[in-house]
């Protein structure tokens, strides 16, 4: 079999990326090809759900009170004991855990990153075979390194990330991550089990023709939101398109694609739910950091993501993202009193 040697794999990758800094540890290269081990892992069981008892309910609910799929558990585990297991991170928060977990031992006490993730977003879509992902962020932690990490360390803001990304599982499986040099998505060649580099250096074009929202909760979104999804309802209609609605329900899935094509996702608030569903630091600032890097824009709806100082881990916010000048024009009709 021939193998093109000109193709990277993601261990390449992060090595290659470590030579160019003299002053690097490799403990981020290290918890990136951790977290790819992980989602390789939880790939596995994601494409054999339907064959296992692995599907459907796991008879409780999390943090958040929503219905827990066996899949999250699954997931929860695995991305927990590698990270524990390694070198390279001092604790972890979960979607899926009321509180952080400290990685109380020697080697962990001396790590200087702590990670956050949503270890399988979008499992409502889990038992219709609906692409579902996995998203994380990294911090350096703020606490003295050799003692355990504390709460404060994971309570930061967007734009003191050093890496973030998410994992799709869908018809191929890709590792997409951001450091401030940029964003590089990596596509899981099973034939060898390793994430080859696929989509380097991506660039979120800077206007694109889709825009992705519940169109189901309408009525219940802010003025400007409204006005907005309308004005791109009529320039369809009037100029034969070309803006299109897609919606998947699958954050990871949504943002991706817009990511690549061009586009905006939009999770307003709504009027029984002021702070919207999205959780702050495990779904708006991985996929924040990764849409800036790309050259794209990501807010609130009345300042940027990466800027909201977190108060709760399981916070939550309104995120807009996505193509810059559609989220240009999309801050024309967001007003500070349509936010309140």
């Amino acid at each position: 079999m021939y193998i093109n040697r000109k193709v990277l794999t993601l261990d390449e990758f992060t090595i290659q990326q470590l030579r160019n800094f003299s002053s690097a540890t490799g403990e981020l290269s290290s918890l990136l090809r951790d977290i790819g081990l992980a989602s390789k892992r939880i790939n596995v069981e994601v494409n054999k759900a339907g064959l296992v008892d692995i599907l459907g309910e796991a008879g409780h609910t999390n943090v958040q009170g929503e219905d827990v799929k066996k899949l999250d558990v699954f997931a929860n585990q695995q991305l927990v004991g590698v990270l524990k297991h390694g070198i390279s991170c001092a604790g972890i928060g979960s979607e899926e855990i009321e509180g952080v977990e400290i990685f109380n031992d020697e080697v962990s006490n001396n790590s200087k990153y702590v990670c956050l993730f949503d270890p399988l977003d979008g499992s409502s879509n889990i038992d219709v075979n609906v692409s579902i992902g996995t998203t994380f962020s990294v911090y350096r932690r703020l606490s003295a390194v050799g003692q355990p990490c504390v709460e404060d360390d994971f309570l930061q803001p967007g734009n003191k990330l050093v890496a973030a990304g998410y994992v799709i599982y869908g018809s191929s499986t890709m590792f997409v991550y951001a450091t401030r040099r940029g964003v590089n998505g990596f596509t899981l060649d099973p034939s060898i089990g390793e994430f080859c580099l696929s989509h380097p250096d991506i660039q979120c074009p800077s206007v694109g023709t889709i825009y992705s929202v519940n169109h189901g909760n309408f009525f219940r979104f802010p003025k400007g939101v409204q006005q907005y999804i309308t004005a791109c309802q009529k320039r369809a209609v009037m100029d034969g398109g070309p803006y299109s609605q897609r919606y998947i329900g699958s954050l990871v899935a949504d943002v991706h694609r817009n990511l690549i094509k061009g586009g905006i996702f939009m999770y307003p608030s709504l009027t029984d739910q002021a702070t919207g569903k999205l959780r702050l630091l495990y779904e708006c600032n991985p996929m924040a950091f990764i849409i800036e890097r790309a050259g794209g824009v990501a807010t609130d709806g009345s300042q940027r993501i990466l800027d909201i100082v977190p108060t709760t881990l399981h916070q939550r916010s309104p995120f807009y993202g996505g193509s810059r000048d559609m989220m240009e024009e999309l801050s024309g009709y967001l007003t500070n009193s349509d936010m309140q």
